[in-house]
């Protein structure tokens, strides 16, 4: 189950590549969103309905729903923001601080979850942080392009250092306020999953249709976006499972790991080739593995 999440991580930028027309992509981000949503709301009912049937008449009140509200509306809040802060840093910026989301998310983590994290354990998360900076700033060269990623420029302005602080504090939170309410609840995972989704749906409809632009709901689409939504849905069960019975810091593990999926179709692909920044961020990743699960 992991390693096919590790793939889905991996594959869904190359997949965005495959989707573009012209160097753009042809259809509405939002609108994909709102179908990945729906499709985990989807597979979520059917799960419950084939696995979970006999829970079916378990007591839920509003108690048990409400809290589900809040964590889809950092998660969709979360979503707009990446959008938005594009206007204010190059997407190689976003790329290099995004990965400050790991820290983030550790703190939130060990604070709230209060789960006590040794210093091994954070010198790891420090490398799977190091490993996707490293990655970020030309773990892959196009051979084509005489711009090496040594000289790569990195501009940001003072707003999007604070909507970049914003994103990563809100992605920590949204994840670990989503495990605290999957592990505290005595609920079956697949109606938690419902509560989430159906919020997600809704409060991502709301967002769409409030920043519509001209393009149709399903227009540009083809057979790639019709697999990152099958894809990506599959993958937001897979974490709830994790998060459920596991822990934030395996999907943190995860998505890291999945750099190597990222690079490895990338060269397939698209022909790009890899760089010395790609073997530091995997053997950072390989130290991080060892030194949080292989040491005793």
């Amino acid at each position: 189950m992991l390693l096919l999440s590790v793939a889905v991580y991996g594959s869904h930028a190359p997949l965005l590549t495959l989707c573009k027309v012209d160097g753009t992509i042809p259809f509405s981000s939002s609108s994909v969103v709102v179908l990945v949503e729906l499709m985990k709301l989807v597979l979520s009912l059917f799960f419950l309905l084939t696995w979970d049937r006999q829970l079916l008449g378990v007591a839920v009140s509003w108690h048990h729903v409400v809290p589900f509200a809040l964590s889809a509306l950092l998660y969709a809040a979360n979503n707009n923001l990446v959008v938005h802060m594009q206007l204010f840093m190059d997407p190689s910026t976003y790329q290099v601080l995004s990965n400050l989301k790991i820290v983030s998310t550790a703190l939130l983590y060990s604070l709230f979850l209060r789960q006590r994290l040794c210093m091994r354990k954070w010198l790891a998360l420090f490398l799977l942080m190091a490993a996707g900076v490293s990655y970020s700033l030309g773990g892959l060269q196009d051979p084509q392009d005489s711009s090496s990623p040594s000289r790569m420029q990195l501009h940001i302005t003072l707003v999007g250092l604070l909507l970049i602080s914003v994103y990563c504090l809100i992605s920590g939170l949204s994840a670990v306020y989503t495990e605290a309410i999957l592990k505290t609840q005595a609920l079956p995972l697949s109606l938690q999953n419902l509560f989430l989704y159906f919020f997600g749906v809704l409060l991502n409809l709301i967002g769409h249709f409030w920043s519509s632009t001209e393009k149709g709901f399903l227009e540009g689409f083809s057979s790639w976006v019709l697999v990152i939504v099958v894809s990506q849905a599959l993958n937001g069960l897979i974490m709830s499972v994790v998060m459920k019975h596991s822990s934030n810091i395996t999907r943190l593990f995860v998505i890291s790991c999945s750099i190597l999926v990222n690079a490895v179709l990338s060269v397939m692909l698209f022909n790009l080739q890899l760089t010395l920044l790609f073997f530091v961020a995997v053997l950072c990743i390989g130290l991080a593995v060892h030194l949080y699960y292989g040491v005793t």
